[in-house]
C-alpha cells in the first residue's frame, strides 16, 4: 500500500520562506519520480515541481528561481524549498508520490495536502 504524509505548510508573510516536506511509502522510487501541485480555491491542480530519480529537476514557470525541490531517496522523501513566496502562492500543496517525470503527469498517489497562506 502506497501513502504520503506532507508537512510544513502554514501562514507566511510575503517575501518569506517555507519548506515542505513529503514522506512517502510503498513506492519504488528508481520506477517513478516525485511531485509537488497545488490547488488555489477556484482553480485546476497544477504542477510546480517534478524530480526523478536521477535528480533531473522540473519547474513551472511561475516558480522558477524562487522552489526547489530536492529528493533523499534513502528516506523517500521529497522536499520543496519555498523562497520570496507572493500572494498568489496560496494554495493546499500535494505531493504525488508516482509523478511520471517524462510526460510531466501525476500519477495515482496523492499525500492529504497542506495549506500555505501567503499574506500580510
Amino acid at each position: 500500500q502506497v501513502w504520503a504524509v506532507e508537512s510544513g505548510g502554514g501562514l507566511v508573510q510575503p517575501g518569506r520562506s517555507l519548506r515542505l516536506s513529503c514522506a512517502a511509502s510503498g513506492r519504488t522510487f528508481s520506477t517513478s519520480g516525485m511531485g509537488w501541485f497545488r490547488q488555489a480555491p477556484g482553480k485546476e491542480r497544477e504542477l510546480v515541481a517534478g524530480i526523478n530519480f536521477s535528480g533531473r529537476t522540473y519547474y513551472a514557470d511561475s516558480v522558477k528561481g524562487r522552489f526547489t525541490i530536492s529528493s533523499d531517496n534513502a528516506k523517500n522523501t521529497v522536499y520543496l524549498q519555498m523562497n520570496s513566496l507572493r500572494p498568489e502562492d496560496s494554495a493546499v500543496y500535494y505531493c504525488n508520490v508516482d509523478f511520471q517525470f517524462g510526460p510531466l503527469r501525476a500519477g495515482d498517489y496523492w499525500g492529504q495536502g497542506t495549506q500555505v497562506t501567503v499574506s500580510s
